[in-house]
């Protein structure tokens, strides 16, 4: 068996309580080691753990899928959701095992942030740029979210300077492309913890500067009147 887990977006008190009992019956438990020091309180004493980087994720998944196919109980944990911004991770498995493999949906940051800001989905598009190639198509894409009147939800790239695509780095790009600089702008830091978060305008993100922690709120300058009937009248 082998099973891909979305352990929440950094406490283990977002993991789902399937997710929790499949950490604790395996024989192997995988993923980076941020990841799996979320859920280290309940991965069990006898089992395998496999932690890995991405220099060595290749490597480390074919080991997994080794233990996989010798018929070991193995979990490979995410952060967040697969579906949200691990699916480049969720290929990699799949590739090491060689066939699809079965998957079980997590709590993501952009759906605390949602809650958290109070903002519906049905109205907000979340985008993120937390992956490898080309993010040209991503960046075009959020300009007409703004253009189309709708709040974007970003999750940005922290990776090493010469491709990190950071909230001020969004904030430059978009304002270079047209979008208004009175755009609301919300950065949170590490969520679940209730630590840092940022209010100001599009143009003020330009040049704040946050961790990679972090996932970015650009609201709509339109936002969407209630569609709810209208309260009686007394």
């Amino acid at each position: 068996m082998i099973i891909c887990i979305g352990a929440g977006p950094g406490d283990v008190g977002y993991l789902t309580q399937r997710g929790a009992q499949l950490i604790r019956e395996a024989d192997v438990v995988a993923g980076f080691d941020a990841v799996l020091n979320v859920v280290q309180s309940l991965i069990p004493a006898e089992a395998q753990v496999i932690g890995m980087a991405y220099r060595d994720q290749v490597a480390q998944l074919d080991e997994v899928a080794r233990l996989h196919h010798a018929g070991k109980r193995c979990v490979v944990v995410f952060m967040g959701d697969i579906h949200f911004s691990g699916f480049q991770y969720l290929e990699r498995v799949e590739r090491a095992c060689g066939h699809p493999v079965e998957s079980l949906p997590g709590i993501s940051s952009a759906q605390i942030l949602a809650s958290r800001a109070k903002v519906c989905f049905d109205e907000t598009t979340f985008i993120t740029f937390h992956r490898r190639g080309d993010l040209d198509p991503f960046k075009r894409h959020l300009v007409h979210v703004l253009q189309d009147q709708r709040n974007a939800i970003v999750i940005p790239c922290p990776w090493d300077a010469a491709r990190s695509f950071m909230p001020w780095h969004i904030a430059a790009y978009l304002l270079e492309n047209g979008i208004s600089p009175d755009h609301p702008t919300e950065v949170w830091e590490n969520l679940t913890r209730g630590e840092a978060e940022w209010h100001g305008s599009l143009l003020e993100c330009a040049s704040h500067t946050c961790s990679d922690m972090s996932i970015m709120l650009i609201r709509t300058l339109a936002p969407m009147a209630s569609q709810i009937e209208a309260a009686p009248v007394p």
